[in-house]
């Protein structure tokens, strides 16, 4: 989401863009769906990836956990980094190191050099989304700005849909290095028309003086702090361990920092008093609680079909391609719903949808496999259309018009932190639901029972041993534990979106006959 340009500059934009506005605008698309594919292109090689380098499940969630925290902390700062470097320049570094982690993850060997590279590839993919609409908004005259922001909606649906099919086509085809590899051509491209097309502006050094340290710093500290002891408390016994203890005074730390920038910094790097704002509020939480949803079921679906149905990489990422289908068909229809349809309408009838696809796969079993989430993705899909576009707007809509810019970033750092609280607890529930759920089973089955002793009788004598007749038990309790801890994880997802629906009452409709302001 970016604001429209300021009227200066929508003035001095020519009436109709030339070739080299247009290739600017095809640069900053493709330097957006190269980030967007990233954020989920591991998702469906995730078991590959993570037994190769040695990596447990819980473990392997920092691969996608990574690059979204470190896009949380770079996307309210592309606007002051544009400023200070410019534009052109700025890009250009943020697309050579991004390339650079890009390489760095694909001939990764062990998990901390991938954690590494993903953090590299989320501070400089996040800043390659935002400038996307700033050269749409800067680039283009006013009457064929929709057409750029349409070529961008497109590519901030499809990277995240396109993600899990191709790296799992890469990774069963070629290798699930070749993920990371593939930006690099696509690197050389972007660089090549951004040298094309664009100007050189000269840096503004002076503005460092200007920044908010306290918030940057802040930033970083908290939220890196705060993911970190999500991520590991449950395996670090909690505060019993002395890391998680520091960890958590740094995020305190940080978040005093945050908030001590509030006040003393005349531009603070995220303008929380917005969220004083009845209306825009309302939408920050329940974005973020959409976030958590599209991020946490994008995650989950590829993890369960590989380890409870045996698909492989590709096969995985297709299912979840499904969502994207109604997305893409329904995407050109969007502008005209935003007019005619009321927004608290729409909000509840997605958030609804959202809810129900959640809880349909709440019913999955150890026979479950792609076809038992086709009619889910599908409604996520549609859900995720109605509730992402019209909060969308009214997130922009419900502050002055020269706050835009701050709510965008606060409105996209909520998104993503949605995604990475997601992944966070994704990873403690998991270890603690299948702990209970094969407790559970095993108190159930009675040593004694005729059932248990014909069981592994008959499995002793197919398998020639009772050790490994009781292996194979365990496994099978192991498989239904983890399946009902799937199931566990898309009820909470759906009572979720339940909880936070009712933030619809605070939203006011949008004028009426309003064109849609620029997003992403």
């Amino acid at each position: 989401m970016s604001s429209a340009p300021p009227a200066s500059s929508a003035s001095a934009t020519p009436e109709r863009a030339d070739a080299a506005a247009w290739l600017a605008v095809a640069a900053g698309t493709i330097g957006a769906l190269m980030a967007t594919l990233d954020i989920s292109i591991v998702n469906s090689s995730l078991p590959t990836i993570q037994g190769e380098i040695g990596a447990s499940g819980t473990e392997g969630t920092w691969i996608s956990t990574a690059y979204l925290v470190a896009e949380i902390v770079i996307i309210p700062l592309s606007g002051w980094l544009e400023r200070v470097f410019g534009l052109r320049t700025f890009l250009m570094i943020a697309t050579t190191l991004f390339v650079a982690f890009s390489m760095t993850c694909g001939l990764s060997d062990t998990l901390p050099m991938m954690i590494v590279g993903r953090i590299g590839q989320g501070f400089t993919g996040g800043a390659l989304i935002p400038t996307a609409m700033t050269i749409i908004a800067t680039r283009l005259p006013r009457e064929q700005q929709p057409i750029g922001n349409a070529m961008f909606g497109m590519t901030a649906i499809l990277g995240p849909v396109l993600g899990p099919v191709l790296g799992g086509w890469l990774t069963e085809n070629v290798s699930w290095h070749y993920a990371f590899f593939i930006n690099l051509p696509i690197g050389f491209s972007l660089l090549t028309l951004l040298i094309i097309a664009m100007q050189h502006q000269a840096p503004r050094w002076e503005l460092i003086r200007e920044a908010d340290w306290f918030g940057i710093l802040g930033l970083a500290m908290g939220l890196g702090g705060m993911t970190v002891v999500l991520e590991e408390g449950e395996r670090e016994q909690w505060f019993s361990s002395p890391e998680i203890r520091w960890l958590t005074l740094v995020s305190v730390l940080g978040f005093i920092s945050l908030f001590t920038g509030q006040i003393v910094s005349r531009r603070p790097v995220i303008r929380l008093r917005l969220l004083l704002n009845r209306q825009f509020g309302a939408v920050v939480v329940m974005v973020t609680m959409v976030g958590m949803v599209i991020y946490g079921t994008s995650y989950v679906i590829p993890q369960f079909l590989s380890q409870i149905s045996d698909y492989n990489a590709l096969q995985s990422g297709q299912v979840v391609l499904l969502s994207g289908v109604p997305m893409i068909l329904m995407m050109p229809f969007t502008p005209k719903l935003v007019q005619i349809i009321d927004i608290r309408v729409s909000v509840t009838l997605g958030m609804a949808i959202l809810a129900y696809s959640a809880y349909m796969e709440t019913d999955i079993t150890s026979l479950s496999d792609g076809h038992t989430f086709a009619q889910s993705q599908l409604l996520r899909g549609v859900g995720t259309v109605f509730t992402m576009i019209f909060l969308n707007q009214a997130a922009i809509r419900s502050v002055d018009r020269d706050q835009a810019s701050d709510a965008s970033g606060l409105y996209n750092t909520a998104r993503n932190l949605g995604g990475s609280l997601a992944l966070a607890s994704i990873a403690v529930i998991q270890d603690q639901r299948i702990w209970l759920h094969s407790r559970r089973i095993e108190e159930s089955m009675s040593a004694n029972s005729d059932i248990v002793q014909s069981y592994i009788a008959g499995q002793t004598q197919s398998l020639g041993s009772s050790d490994a007749a009781y292996q194979n038990l365990n496994a099978i309790i192991q498989t239904q534990a983890l399946t009902m801890t799937y199931a566990d994880l898309f009820w909470l997802l759906s009572v979720g979106i339940v909880c936070v629906t009712p933030l619809v009452l605070f939203l006011r409709p949008l004028p009426k006959g309003a064109k849609p302001v620029a997003s992403h």
